[in-house]
């Protein structure tokens, strides 16, 4: 069915999102997805409580052009996240996510991430105290179990102690538990199989709840079967990867009739931002490192890649080296 122009759909932005990846979704990622789709929610990397209030860089930093867009926090200080959530909303943000799914060593030192799992209670309160601070949303990004707390009944407690306890309406939920020991980061998110039925039945338990699912979606196709049980879907590497499948976002999933947008007009849209970064003092390669995929399957690709990996680090790279490699593609595609 597609809706024509006078009968659009207006889902929420939390129908399609692309998951707050830590090294990767920083801001000028986030405003390269941008510029493929307009309706997708963007998350930013993770950010620490302790960072924001005592880090010296400015950790809030994004584009107005980003919106809407979710600051994910990590931390389980009731009031220092409810001062971060403060200061988000001050600059903003459209949403605050707490992450309860990141099963890193790291993270877990700093008690917060997947182990806060097995902390329904502090997990609540956490998001009660941002909520009683804030008037934007406040949700929970979280797996579907820890180690060998990994039952059914263990997921629907933590939703509903959270829920009830925290007034929490939206959880997105990664479809696959998480170790807490022995497996690193990137096992913990392919070694654990997915179980997208246990999250398809959390939102029959719980249908007053919005729920969103994450882990393992490659296509728009298996997003289009993920929304036909469930309120959103998240997306990850693949959307990071294959960033040219957002082109098709905007009137696949919200029904939105827009002209479509190529690829190539999409990197002269970002001539205006890069030339205003570099003289800001960032790097080329801080900026295209995100765009390396966006020509993928399409001729021309490999050359894209390599000319943009050899040259944006050159000191005094610019434009002209984008330039040079959109040609190359060009070529192939002509």
């Amino acid at each position: 069915m597609h809706p024509s122009s006078d009968t659009q759909h207006h889902f929420p932005a939390q129908r399609f999102s692309i998951a707050p990846m830590l090294d990767w979704t920083d801001r000028h990622c986030r405003y390269f997805h941008r510029q493929l789709t307009r309706q997708t929610l963007l998350y930013t990397e993770m950010v620490t409580t302790g960072a924001i209030i005592h880090g010296k860089g400015d950790y809030l930093a994004y584009s107005d052009t980003e919106h809407p867009v979710s600051l994910q926090l990590g931390g389980s200080d009731p009031a220092a996240l409810a001062q971060c959530a403060q200061l988000a909303e001050q600059r903003g943000y459209d949403e605050i996510n707490l992450n309860v799914g990141c099963p890193s060593d790291r993270v877990q030192n700093g008690r917060f991430g997947a182990c806060l799992m097995a902390e329904a209670e502090l997990v609540a309160d956490c998001i009660k105290a941002m909520r009683d601070r804030v008037s934007i949303p406040v949700t929970v990004k979280t797996r579907i179990g820890i180690d060998d707390q990994d039952s059914y009944a263990f997921l629907c407690d933590f939703v509903q102690t959270v829920a009830e306890r925290g007034q929490c309406d939206t959880f997105i939920i990664h479809a696959r538990k998480a170790w807490l020991s022995g497996l690193s980061p990137k096992e913990n998110r392919e070694i654990p199989p997915l179980d997208y039925p246990r999250v398809y039945q959390l939102k029959r338990d719980f249908p007053a709840l919005t729920i969103a699912i994450n882990g393992g979606v490659k296509t728009l196709e298996e997003a289009k079967t993920h929304l036909a049980q469930l309120d959103g879907v998240m997306m990850g590497r693949e959307a990071y990867q294959n960033p040219g499948l957002l082109l098709d976002v905007d009137s696949q999933l919200f029904g939105i009739d827009a002209p479509a947008v190529s690829p190539f007009s999409v990197v002269e849209a970002m001539y205006p931002y890069i030339e205003r970064e570099l003289t800001n003092g960032t790097y080329l390669g801080h900026i295209t490192r995100h765009m390396l995929g966006l020509f993928q399957s399409i001729p021309g690709a490999r050359q894209w890649r390599r000319h943009l990996s050899e040259n944006a680090h050159k000191p005094g790279a610019g434009i002209p080296v984008v330039e040079a490699a959109l040609a190359l593609v060009r070529d192939r595609v002509a």
